[in-house]
C-alpha cells in the first residue's frame, strides 16, 4: 500500500513538470495580414496584401507582421486587395 502512494505521489509529479513545460498560446492581438503568391512556373511570386482570413488571398500565403504588411503596401508596391482592404486596416488611407 505504500508503495502504491509513492508511485502516485510520483506520478503526479511528473503530471506537474510537464504540464509547467507546457507554453500556452495566444492568438493574436491583431488582425494579421498575408501576402498572396500566384504561382509562376512552379515559383511564388507577390500578388497582394490582404487581411488573414480573406477568401480572396488564395492558398498560397504567408504571414506578415504589422510592419511587414505596411512595407510591403507602401515601399513594396503591391496593391492591397480591394474587397478586405488591409491598407484601411493598417491605417494608411484617410
Amino acid at each position: 500500500m505504500v508503495s502504491l502512494v509513492r508511485v502516485r505521489a510520483r506520478i503526479a509529479e511528473a503530471e506537474q513538470r510537464e504540464a509547467a513545460k507546457r507554453t500556452v498560446r495566444i492568438g493574436p492581438a491583431e488582425p494579421g495580414w498575408v501576402l498572396a503568391h500566384l504561382r509562376e512556373g512552379g515559383r511564388p511570386v507577390p500578388a497582394a496584401v490582404h487581411i488573414a482570413g480573406c477568401p480572396l488571398a488564395g492558398r498560397h500565403t504567408r504571414p506578415l507582421t504589422r510592419d511587414e504588411a505596411r512595407h510591403a503596401l507602401t515601399e513594396g508596391s503591391l496593391p492591397a486587395c480591394e474587397i478586405c482592404r488591409p491598407d484601411s486596416d493598417l491605417g494608411l488611407l484617410d
